[in-house]
């Protein structure tokens, strides 16, 4: 009997092993499945940080390049380029907006838009779904002025860009100065010159004597800010305008808007009336004694040139306030040489309102004289500033646009 009922619990213990087994051969697939598809969903979502991470270093990088002036193919290099460094594998398809072309930011000329599409291949899920998980990441890049500027050199190499010297006296106020050249005396103070300005700011160095003064706190006591990224071109969307036909008389009197041919030389009473003057080679020149008064003009110095004010002339100018050329008095052909240069010069009573703007040109400023209530800019290819006024930031009520001293990206979707 004690035999028998042995056998009896050795039966009931094999049957109920024989369950347990069975279960659990039934349950290891979803128990190993449901293990696999959360590693590969923990892949999935690792696939999508480096995504992301990889269009915010692209947008970054984008935003950087686009402070600085660069087109949308530079753009596009240099966001693509800073994905890879990012560990992004660069098998997505890559789209660089700028301006960006969706969200908040839209259609903003300081932003750049960077997407990144990607498919991320199935392993396991592969039993459930055959098609692959699509990807998406987006970054936004835009960057703001951190300060205005009333003088921009844009020249990228020259020694002393900037050169404030002689006897000058320059107050400008709200306003600074800034160099994008990598030159260590980029921004030049000499002799008995004096600077005041809110800071100095220079892509390379600067070289100042006790005459230069900064009346920003942080600037005040740690110096000028040099080895700052170089800002762009801030006129750089204003297109020349086509050259007119015909040509019109120089001389006195009042004069139209137009081409004007080998030169236009002012001499006596001038009234210029307002609009686009085209100075077409030659000179534009103010002589000794002129009186000119213009109000909505701006000046496109073309065809290689130049311009010569007399400081014994009086001159009131006034850039327009709207339109194509809105706060723009003066324009140089960005096609002409490096090696002209303008000079602006006159007596206390003149005035001349707007951007004097030379981009591939030298500008003399000798001059004593600023705009309606100090509102003279001036961005050249290089500037040498020997005279003595003020000038100030705020003048978009002439039309006028602020130039970028320092800006600074920020990621901002």
């Amino acid at each position: 009997m004690r035999k028998t009922k042995v056998q009896v619990q050795w039966w009931k213990a094999f049957d109920t092993t024989a369950n347990v087994s069975i279960l659990a051969a039934l349950t290891a697939p979803v128990f190993v499945g449901g293990t696999a598809l959360g590693t590969e969903t923990s892949y999935w979502y690792y696939k999508q940080r480096k995504l992301q991470a990889g269009a915010a270093a692209a947008a970054f990088a984008g935003g950087i390049a686009r402070r600085g002036g660069a087109g949308v193919a530079t753009i596009r290099s240099v966001a693509e380029a800073a994905a890879l460094r990012s560990g992004y594998d660069g098998g997505g398809v890559m789209t660089v907006n700028s301006p960006p072309a969706s969200g908040p930011n839209a259609g903003r000329s300081d932003a750049v838009e960077v997407i990144i599409d990607q498919n991320a291949e199935r392993l396991f899920s592969n039993l459930f779904s055959d098609g692959p998980v699509a990807m998406h990441a987006r970054a936004v890049a835009r960057f703001r002025t951190a300060a205005d500027a009333c003088v921009l050199a844009l020249s990228p190499d020259e020694s002393r860009a900037l050169q404030f010297s002689g006897s000058s006296n320059l107050n400008l106020i709200g306003c600074s100065v800034m160099s994008n050249s990598i030159a260590d005396n980029a921004v030049n103070v000499q002799g008995a010159a004096r600077l005041s300005t809110p800071c100095i700011y220079a892509v390379g160095g600067a070289r100042l004597t006790s005459g230069a003064t900064m009346t920003d706190a942080e600037c005040a006591r740690n110096g000028p800010r040099t080895g700052v990224s170089k800002v762009g071109d801030p006129f750089e969307d204003v297109a020349m305008p086509a050259r007119p036909a015909g040509c019109r008389s120089s001389g006195g009197g009042t004069l139209l808007a137009g081409r004007y041919c080998d030169g236009l030389s002012l001499n006596g009473n001038v009234n210029l009336q307002p609009g686009v003057y085209y100075i077409d080679g030659g000179m534009f020149r103010v002589n000794a004694s002129a009186n000119v008064r213009g109000a909505g003009v701006t000046f496109v110095i073309a065809n290689g040139a130049r311009v010569k004010m007399n400081g014994n002339a009086t001159v009131d100018l006034q850039a327009p306030t709207s339109g194509t050329y809105s706060g723009i008095l003066f324009m140089g052909d960005r096609s002409s040489s490096g090696g002209q240069r303008n000079t602006f010069n006159g007596a206390a009573s003149s005035r001349m309102t707007g951007a004097i703007y030379f981009p591939t040109q030298a500008v003399e400023y000798l001059g004593n004289f600023s705009g309606l209530n100090g509102c003279t800019q001036i961005v050249a290819d290089t500037l040498e500033w020997t005279g003595s006024t003020s000038m100030q930031v705020d003048c978009s009520g002439y039309g006028m646009r602020p130039i970028p001293a320092n800006k600074i990206v920020q990621l901002v979707e």
